[in-house]
């Protein structure tokens, strides 16, 4: 019998058969694939003929299918729905795969062709695509160091292994105590959570084999703990088990694995010519230097700790008048905030939610795809790696476009946050294909036959991750390289914050906001009062993240530091964070930028991206409607459909005429006239 992985894939658009692969599946067909891919790899490298375009970078291009097949489908299990087996292959992939890239970025005969290709790229006769392809083939192959030789190629190949063995470790740590910890709590301790809070926790409880309900630290179930818990003794409870994941000493402390990442980190790129890691890993970024970062984050946050400093005034008022003296903790923030929010704006989140189910939200994402993109989804029967699982096709005037999966409860098995990922890029060579998308949440699963009711954040959520979801869908281009989300990592967050402000167009609101148990849409008047309140409590969200970015950017922009938590509290101090107010990625827990090097110096991607974002959405404005049929195309024709096949800074000034300022940003989160 043979390895499903390996095996032709007999399934609807050639789904992973995820029913027929078994743990004990993923270790033989990796090693597998891996040797397929070297083999392809060696074969280019000791071709006779003379290197062109096609026995080299598109050969190149194609080398690998089945490894990225294993991987795709491994990795999304790994990710979403963990256990202790496929945490152990995790960690035992890791090393191997990065000696793999090592071994193929090291192969000096392919670099020779891929260099000589380099010298005489303006005697090819490429295309555009094409010339792209080479171009950052050839820089990805420098930036690994390919044209290392001798010690330094061999430090940077232990290097790298080391640091995809940390990565994984930092990822299975926080795992670890994100899913260890709960808090059971009896009837007595609900007082002030709201019912549709409680139904949460009874399911987390449910779920856990708890004997009552459960908090978690599953960020929708956790924060509105905070928000809405009387108990300020179990509020700090569960605000000091939240930020105190991954530093709480023993097996799964990550403190000493970030000293490590940063030493290794600095010492990569001094060893390809850079003085910081940031210098290293800005280069390719739009921003350039962490000089450029660093205005744009210090230009936010004198405005925002100001709004953020007035508006702890006020919350320590009304917490006095409650009785409590003292200075406002962390804890309090949101309890207060959610009273502020009531009295100020005449919202009440537990009345709101009821208007905000998940399904309607999901229909909402996808109607404003099909009247902006013409595209359509039908919800069909396909291979699925969990229950929770939903896929849709997505079609355009009958065409095939794209699968898209979503998976939308938290539950232990699944890593904290949400993501979008896809099991297959788009391309058309060297062999046409269409892409499988997926969208990951950890929204509050509702008890059995209750529907899934949302807060408003997460429905920000769900259409900031269909964003992307349209990026990759919407992808039109010759290879799968630069499809996609295959861009600048301080571009790629553009279309899913974009996507963010369709949640917000009254008329969605009016025709999906509706009842969960009338069915009545919201009220005008509370479709105002949401509306009006949108940026209620920025100071203190804008300083929670610009704090977490300017942290991300100081350590890897100086020698790496050997104690991080100290280098943490001195930029936290240099800065004047708000006693009351903690970063919103604590170095210990920041895995976005410690368990890979995906937003390691790049955490202020998605403020960058927000400086277009809101200047983005201006250009509907202007024309009159969110659902400009004219804005709509030039938005997927010049960057939706683009992914990496231009400069980030190019496609969107063809699409906007200009690059935006920072006062766009300033006035959309309220922090400015």
């Amino acid at each position: 019998m043979g390895n499903p992985l390996l095996d032709d894939w007999d399934t609807p658009f050639g789904m992973p058969p995820f029913e027929r692969i078994g743990d004990d599946d993923f270790a033989a067909a990796f090693e597998t694939a891996r040797l397929e891919h070297l083999a392809e790899v060696a074969a280019i490298a000791e071709n006779p003929e003379p290197p062109d375009f096609e026995n080299t970078i598109l050969a190149l291009e194609g080398a690998g299918r089945t490894l990225d097949r294993v991987l795709s489908v491994f990795f999304s299990l790994a990710g979403a729905d963990s256990n202790p087996r496929r945490q152990e292959l995790q960690r035992d992939f890791a090393p191997k795969l990065a000696d793999h890239s090592s071994e193929i970025y090291g192969n000096a005969a392919l670099f020779a062709r891929i260099e000589a290709l380099w010298t005489r790229r303006n005697e090819l006769g490429l295309g555009p695509q094409e010339a792209r392809l080479l171009y950052l083939t050839h820089r990805g192959f420098v930036r690994a160091g390919a044209a290392l030789t001798g010690p330094e190629a061999e430090r940077m190949k232990e290097i790298k292994a080391r640091l995809s063995v940390l990565g994984t470790a930092f990822t299975q740590n926080l795992l670890a105590d994100e899913s260890g910890w709960q808090m059971e709590l009896s009837e007595d301790d609900l007082d002030g959570l709201p019912e549709i809070v409680r139904a949460s926790a009874r399911a987390a409880g449910e779920e856990r084999g708890a004997d009552g309900p459960v908090i978690t630290l599953s960020r929708s179930l956790i924060v509105p703990f905070l928000q809405f818990s009387d108990r300020r003794d179990l509020r700090e409870r569960a605000w000091r088990a939240w930020t105190a994941r991954g530093a709480g000493g023993g097996e799964t402390d990550n403190r000493d694995i970030a000293a490590e990442v940063l030493g290794l980190r600095e010492e990569r790129a001094r060893l390809l010519g850079h003085d910081t890691f940031a210098r290293y890993k800005l280069e390719t970024e739009m921003a350039k230097t962490p000089e450029a970062v660093r205005e744009l984050l210090v230009a936010v946050w004198e405005p925002a700790r100001a709004r953020a400093m007035e508006d702890q005034a006020a919350l320590e008022e009304l917490m006095r008048a409650d009785g409590v003296n003292g200075p406002l903790a962390p804890w309090d923030w949101r309890y207060y905030a959610e009273k502020r929010r009531q009295a100020e704006h005449d919202l009440d989140e537990t009345a709101l939610k009821p208007y905000l189910q998940l399904e309607r939200m999901i229909e909402a994402a996808q109607a404003c795809a099909h009247r902006l993109f013409g595209l359509e989804f039908r919800e069909i029967e396909a291979p699925r790696y969990h229950p929770d699982c939903r896929t849709w096709e997505v079609t355009r005037g009958g065409a095939h476009v794209a699968v898209f999966v979503a998976d939308y409860f938290a539950r232990a098995s699944k890593r904290s946050g949400a993501w979008c990922s896809a099991m297959r890029m788009q391309a058309k060579r060297p062999v046409e294909e269409t892409p499988i998308v997926v969208n990951v949440c950890n929204f509050a699963k509702p008890s059995a036959g209750q529907p899934a009711l949302l807060s408003y954040d997460d429905a920000r959520t769900l259409f900031h991750e269909f964003g992307h979801a349209l990026h990759q869908m919407l992808s039109d281009v010759e290879f799968g390289s630069i499809a996609g989300t295959s861009v600048a990592r301080d571009f790629v967050e553009l279309p899913s914050q974009l996507f963010e402000h369709w949640l917000e167009v009254p008329e969605v609101l009016a025709e999906f906001a509706t009842h969960a148990e009338t069915g009545e849409p919201m009220p005008k008047e509370m479709l105002d009062r949401v509306l009006a309140a949108a940026n209620a409590d920025q100071g203190f969200q804008t300083v929670e993240y610009v704090a977490s970015a300017l942290v991300d950017l100081e350590l890897h922009d100086a020698p790496a530091p050997e104690d991080p938590m100290e280098k943490q509290a001195q930029v936290l101090e240099q800065i004047g964070m708000p006693e009351a107010i903690v970063m919103r990625h604590a170095t210990p827990h920041f895995a976005h930028v410690f368990a890979g090097d995906g937003y390691s110096s790049g955490y202020y991607s998605y403020m960058w991206s927000e400086v277009m974002d809101a200047d983005a959405f201006a250009a509907f404005e202007e024309a009159g409607s969110a659902f400009d049929a004219d804005t709509a195309r030039r938005l997927e024709e010049t960057i939706l459909s683009a992914g990496g096949s231009e400069e980030a800074g190019d496609l969107y000034v063809r699409f906007r005429g200009q690059m935006p300022g920072v006062a766009a940003l300033l006035k959309g989160r309220g922090l400015a006239a």
